[in-house]
């Protein structure tokens, strides 16, 4: 049969590493990325790229470790390259910080990290209002240039990239042999998936360039996150809200807890105001799926869902979204073998 052709609709994250991994364990496929949106304008360009997993109740905690695990393995190699300035990767150290002791001791994740450890006394002295913290150095992906970074490592792999919006997967059932849904917030509408919600995240991009330690409350909700040139303060997880204007007296609230935890962000510059909409759900959606209409079949693997954790595990989904487009493609060798029969 002919070089299969498979559609990745969504230029997130998800869709565009998920394009990566699929050309490098198919190289005779080819690949082709539809979205609506690419690069700055997508959710992924909003995300703060922390690899600080957050956990998934309907997915098992082994094959959550493993995704991050993949995906820490990958990007670590990166911030070790030459090409680490470009792709905006590289580790940052410092405390997650808790008021009161948590129930579970140590994180699924604290033996993938770097140098995870309890805090010392001495360090808790700069967070007064908190009685425990965490230590350790992970990876931090500065989203507009990563994504960048991916798109031109698709385009040197012969990927095509087309601004499209798909407004049902069947429409593209006659150009490709398999379609990989990686649409996000998107599959709300795409393919109807009323377990899928958006959590309104809005944060601060500021200059603090002082700045040089990450600092995450125990309930996650306020961070303060130092990337290359600018520092990411958050933040919000606002459920089933579908606005993308920034409010400002939320604006004021995520500074002054920001604040609260590290006071020499008063004197921060030129802050902008960013909203996004993380795609949740109780579990990532990562499945082969046959669609059938009238006699006619459509191969659709789905890679969506990861809410606020899609950065920590891009790398390890996109390898297994692959792997069942690798069981499509032989799926449809064999009914074309069979068929010449």
């Amino acid at each position: 049969m002919a070089a299969p052709k498979v559609a990745v609709v969504g230029a997130g994250v998800i869709g565009l590493s998920t394009a990566l991994c699929i050309m490098e364990t198919c190289p005779s496929c080819s690949v082709t990325i539809l979205s609506e949106q690419f690069s700055p304008n997508t959710t992924s360009d909003v995300a703060a790229g922390m690899l600080i997993p957050h956990t998934y109740p309907g997915t098992p905690i082994h094959v959550q470790k493993q995704w991050f695990k993949e995906t820490f393995t990958y990007l670590f190699a990166i911030s070790n390259s030459a090409e680490a300035s470009e792709a905006g990767i590289h580790l940052v150290s410092g405390w997650q910080i808790f008021k009161n002791t948590p129930k579970e001791e140590l994180p699924f994740w604290s033996d993938v990290v770097l140098g995870f450890r309890p805090m010392t006394k001495a360090e808790l002295q700069k967070f007064p209002q908190h009685r425990f913290g965490q230590a350790f150095t992970t990876l931090k992906c500065d989203c507009p240039p990563y994504l960048l970074w991916l798109e031109k490592r698709l385009k040197a792999a012969g990927v095509q990239m087309y601004t499209r919006k798909v407004a049902d997967l069947w429409e593209l059932h006659s150009e490709y042999d398999i379609v990989v849904n990686c649409a996000g917030i998107g599959a709300h509408q795409l393919i109807g998936d009323k377990k899928l919600f958006p959590i309104r995240g809005q944060v601060l991009k500021v200059h603090a360039p002082w700045v040089k330690n990450f600092i995450r409350d125990g309930d996650g909700l306020t961070y303060v996150y130092p990337g290359i040139h600018r520092i990411t303060l958050g933040g919000t997880r606002e459920k089933e809200n579908w606005s993308l204007s920034p409010d400002p007296g939320t604006t004021k609230d995520i500074f002054d807890r920001c604040c609260s935890l590290e006071p020499s962000l008063r004197g921060a510059q030129d802050i902008q105001v960013k909203v996004g909409l993380r795609p949740s759900r109780q579990c990532v959606r990562l499945q082969r799926e046959v669609l059938s209409q009238g006699g006619v079949k459509l191969l659709v693997v789905h890679n969506y869902g990861h809410g606020a954790g899609g950065f920590s595990v891009h790398r390890g989904t996109a390898k297994e979204a692959a792997c069942l487009v690798g069981e499509c493609i032989a799926a449809l060798q064999d009914s074309s073998s069979r068929a010449k029969l």
